[in-house]
């Protein structure tokens, strides 16, 4: 009797855990490991920082979620090195895991651009505690905003808007939240630069409904306790702001660079490992990296660092070490684009289908719809759909908390 084939996947993200879904049907054993025991929809993050939805939502124990495939284990455990030689992943506690098949599946972090100072002054998003420490930052500014006397500092701390101008506005008695300034900075021409130039007009006309104000071609050179200071055209200027959020990119995670050392891996220069063609590592077809991760380029341009491809690389490595053992070649990995969209606001997103462009409402609901329909189980969608509906209708957001160590100090009742 042949030996029973060994997957590894490390990381439970969309790439992680379509790959699972996909060897759960196969007769091969699989591990999954990730540092956390959940799978979460990041899409959605944004709206448990806002206070739209609450943290569990949005997100489904793995455990959970491969609950029906027999030949699967989860692991929780942080992967410190991988033994090519070996062929085995190693954990944090020193526990070695083997496999014939790794797939490496961990995503991306925030990117500061050498900066990694800034980060305690400008949250990124990208984890359940980003995202609430993110609203807790939103939330207290507005209450110290409150308890400040000094209207040159209480703007500072309005300085960062959907929650200002409906949810908050009758909350608050010294302060009106609908003062709150949001200053959009982007770096290049326009917003959104991925997509279409109508586009990105479309979006940037919905910011400044929402009384966004939108600076172009600026770039950010200091963040600190008291503001950001943004340089436009040759000229330094210092915006006030006690709240800054940063959305200005992404690097791949450490594991991209741990391979490299490892295993001789090529990395681009934001650490993404250089697949092969049917996503393997050059030298090491063991070794499969997918999602956020990976480097792949198709048509000569890269694939975009987005929830669909990671699904459809996931599913991609199952068939691949499948016909491995059945001896059978597969065509290289061809991602399929079933479109794009961005959520702006209330009632306004801006979506690319094949060659179809919509925006505005329909565009929303649409991105709604699909965004509710990739959520993990059927009692999410349930709970979010019914939530952003109340939402919708009231203009309320219940999940408005503050965690952590608030900031000392009374607010009236």
């Amino acid at each position: 009797m042949a030996r029973t084939h060994h997957v590894v996947i490390i990381g439970g993200g969309f790439g992680g855990l379509y790959a699972a879904k996909a060897f759960g049907k196969l007769p091969v054993d699989v591990a999954v490991i990730d540092r956390r025991n959940y799978h979460l929809f990041q899409p959605l993050l944004y709206q448990v920082a806002t206070g739209g939805l609450s943290p569990g939502e949005i997100a489904s124990p793995i455990r959970h979620i491969l609950r029906g495939f027999r030949n699967t284990r989860v692991l929780l455990g942080d992967v410190t090195d991988i033994d090519a030689g070996a062929r085995q992943v190693v954990l944090a506690d020193g526990e070695r895991i083997p496999y014939d098949t790794v797939v490496v599946a961990t995503g991306s972090a925030h990117h500061y651009f050498g900066h990694p100072e800034w980060a305690q002054f400008a949250p990124g998003l990208k984890s359940i505690d980003d995202a609430t420490q993110m609203r807790s930052k939103i939330l207290m500014a507005f209450e110290q905003a409150e308890l400040e006397h000094d209207p040159e500092k209480r703007q500072a701390w309005l300085n960062f808007g959907e929650i200002a101008n409906d949810t908050l506005k009758y909350d608050f008695r010294s302060i009106n939240p609908r003062e709150a300034r949001i200053f959009l900075i982007e770096g290049a021409d326009r917003v959104l630069p991925p997509y279409p130039p109508d586009l990105s007009k479309h979006a940037e006309r919905s910011l400044i409904r929402l009384s966004v104000r939108v600076r172009l071609n600026a770039r950010v050179t200091n963040v600190n306790g008291d503001g950001v200071v943004v340089n436009s055209g040759g000229k330094d200027e210092v915006i006030p702001a006690k709240t800054v959020l940063w959305a200005a990119g992404v690097q791949a995670s450490p594991l991209g660079e741990l391979l490299h050392e490892r295993v001789g891996a090529p990395v681009d220069k934001a650490g993404r490992v250089m697949v092969l063609p049917d996503l393997s590592v050059p030298g090491h077809p063991e070794i499969l990296v997918i999602g956020d991760l990976a480097s792949y380029m198709q048509d000569g341009k890269p694939v975009p660092g987005v929830a669909q491809v990671a699904m459809q690389m996931g599913e991609y490595t199952a068939k691949l070490v499948e016909a491995r053992l059945q001896n059978r070649k597969l065509p290289q990995f061809h991602y399929f684009d079933k479109g794009n969209m961005a959520t702006i606001g209330r009632a306004a997103a801006v979506a690319e289908i094949g060659k179809l462009h919509i925006w505005g409402w329909l565009a929303w609901v649409t991105w709604l719809t699909i965004h509710i329909f990739y959520l993990i189980g059927f009692d999410n969608r349930l709970v979010v759909m019914v939530e952003w509906a109340y939402n919708y209708i009231t203009r309320n957001r219940g999940a408005r908390l503050i965690t952590g160590n608030p900031a000392p100090g009374k607010a009236e009742a």
